[in-house]
């Protein structure tokens, strides 16, 4: 599902939380220091994944490039590390991993609250316009070969432990997004439970089911590029060349066949988060959404449906979540006007954060 960009261009800091000393000794040593002190620190290839290009920013925050046989092409994995994460060089931090939306990149995730925390390391790596953070079943189309599942799960997280000085374990990390984010935040942790302790979406397409068929056939409108089709069919003054969803490819390449007839969409209902909150028994979960304002033109408006399915699951399973609903976003800070877009999912990461801090901490 498309979504505003943000271009926040603040800055925040954030509390700092310490890290078992045990821990941290009966790890191996990391990267310690960037080159000069002003630029990005050196990391070392692996895991299938080869850097290309030069890194962009500073010692703190900065993107790399890298090629990778999963997924065709290049791709940014933007990493924003603790402000004083040179100056103890025996300390080890949990990871928190954001993904972004669609179609947005890497470079384009500069909400202030990401760089708040003193405590933790942050890695958002590149999903693609409509990669949907899944392996697709057709692997021939025009856009390559598209593992995104694996690309992150088998490739990025290795890297970043094997390069970073990272808590490489469960309890020490975290998923969370939004949008198409939203929606592979929860696959993942219901795919690789081993991998996470906590996960969270902000405004998810978190159900896939028949029962929030429109989210479905969003995501189907962005496989097929329908929305640059319908551009191009038009006479106003949008332009079909520009669309970030081209080329088209067929309905059925990322789950198979979307349409609930005779059980085709099966796969489908194998990936649908809402479908699947069982696995995700022992995990903290989190859910933000609001309302659009109860304009049913807002992407919002039907993601509140999708985000309740999911909250009745959970409250039929006995799980424990947080679960907040700011609807219009007239009391969710000061940006918020509770739509599909960076002001309202800056303050959902403002309370996000502090929490994650805590239960790493914990």
């Amino acid at each position: 599902m498309a979504r505003t960009s943000n271009r926040w261009r603040l800055t925040a800091t954030g509390m700092v939380t310490a890290v078992t000393l045990a821990v941290a000794l009966a790890l191996p040593a990391g990267p310690a220091q960037a080159a000069d002190g002003t630029a990005p620190p050196p990391l070392t290839n692996g895991f299938g994944l080869t850097q290309v290009d030069t890194a962009v920013g500073g010692p703190t925050n900065f993107t790399i490039t890298v090629a990778t046989p999963e997924v065709a092409g290049k791709h940014h994995i933007k990493i924003i590390l603790p402000s004083g994460y040179y100056g103890d060089p025996n300390r080890r931090y949990p990871v928190l991993y954001f993904l972004h939306g669609s179609p947005d990149d890497p470079i384009q995730q500069n909400y202030p609250a990401l760089t708040m925390s003193d405590s933790m390391i942050t890695v958002i790596p590149d999903g693609g316009a409509r990669g949907w953070y899944a392996n697709w079943l057709n692997q021939k189309t025009q856009l390559g070969v598209q593992n995104w599942e694996n690309f992150h799960l088998k490739q990025v997280i290795p890297f970043i432990d094997a390069n970073l000085r990272t808590i490489p374990t469960k309890k020490a990390r975290a998923v969370a997004g939004v949008s198409m984010g939203g929606f592979g935040a929860l696959h993942y942790a219901q795919v690789r439970p081993d991998l996470f302790s906590q996960t969270a979406s902000l405004s998810g397409d978190i159900d896939l089911s028949v029962r929030s068929m429109d989210l479905r056939l969003a995501v189907v409108a962005s496989v097929t590029d329908a929305l640059g089709a319908i551009c191009g069919s038009s006479s106003g003054a949008c332009d079909p060349d520009n669309s970030p969803y081209k080329p088209g490819v067929d309905s059925d390449a990322l789950f198979g066949s979307p349409y609930p007839v005779f059980n085709a969409d099966w796969r489908w209902n194998e990936v649908d988060p809402a479908a699947h909150m069982d696995k995700l028994a022992g995990i903290g979960v989190s859910v933000y959404v609001g309302n659009g304002g109860g304009v049913p033109t807002e992407p919002e408006f039907w993601l509140e449906g999708a985000a309740q399915h999911v909250k009745d699951s959970m409250d039929a399973l006995g799980m424990p979540y947080h679960y907040v609903d700011y609807g219009d976003g007239s009391t969710w800070g000061t940006q918020c006007n509770g739509g599909h877009n960076g002001g309202c999912w800056e303050q959902d990461l403002r309370d996000l954060i502090p929490r994650l801090e805590r239960a790493f901490a914990s």
